[in-house]
């Protein structure tokens, strides 16, 4: 399902493409849970802050936990952000193999003469511990995870696309970003980069298309087979 034909047209105009890590790479709590993830961060947040804590246990949401513990108390999110990366890297370790097609694509990114980089809202100590892992390190220059201390710059905020297109030495606007959230699609149009939005739940293709995503596919391999027949 690839609801538009401009799949070959957004790759084909990007000298990079940007993959975001959980979903079109990487299922990063099917292993261990996000809600498991999150109720932990929550009890250390709540022993140390009750009302902080008390948010915290409306979501199951650990990215979410994050903000919230960093909105209550600089230090107290910094003690957060510490545990949430350890909890990614132990959950990238149990997660199983990559997204199905997300190596292809990488390979098919690179066998075109275009580069590779990550951005994700995870930090990067798990996203490179998850390509070191399953040996897709060389298929990816830069990875630009979760901001150190710094939550109000994760996506949707464009800063994550706009610090990855720096270290490439390329204007933001020659990249693409495959996402699989709104919050993907909205750093992309921020930044001024194309979005392929990667619907990897039925619910998602219509949101997506409300979002005015460029375009929508169901299927990582699609990107790969975009590439090899363009």
């Amino acid at each position: 399902m690839t609801h538009d034909d401009r799949l070959s047209e957004v790759l084909g105009n990007a000298r990079v493409v940007f993959f975001d890590f959980d979903g079109p790479v990487c299922d990063v709590f099917a292993g261990l849970p996000a809600s498991q993830v999150a109720e932990q961060l929550t009890a250390i947040l709540a022993a140390k802050d009750v009302s902080a804590g008390a948010k915290a246990a409306e979501t199951d949401d650990p990215i979410e936990v994050l903000r919230i513990a960093h909105a209550a108390d600089a230090e107290l999110g910094g003690e957060i952000e510490q545990r949430l990366t350890e909890a990614e890297i132990e959950a990238v370790a149990l997660a199983g193999p990559p997204t199905p097609g997300a190596v292809e694509a990488l390979q098919a990114v690179n066998a075109s003469g275009r580069a590779v980089a990550v951005v994700s809202n995870n930090s990067a100590e798990c996203v490179e511990s998850f390509l070191k892992a399953h040996g897709l390190e060389e298929y990816v220059a830069k990875v630009v995870g979760r901001p150190t201390g710094q939550p109000h710059l994760m996506k949707p905020n464009p800063f994550p696309l706009i610090t990855a297109a720096e270290r490439m030495h390329i204007d933001v606007t020659n990249c693409a970003l495959i996402g699989d959230s709104l919050t993907d699609v909205q750093a992309a149009h921020t930044a001024g980069v194309t979005v392929i939005a990667y619907a990897n739940k039925p619910h998602k293709a219509d949101l997506f298309a409300e979002a005015q995503a460029d375009t929508i596919t169901d299927d990582m391999h699609a990107i790969a087979d975009a590439l090899t027949t363009a």
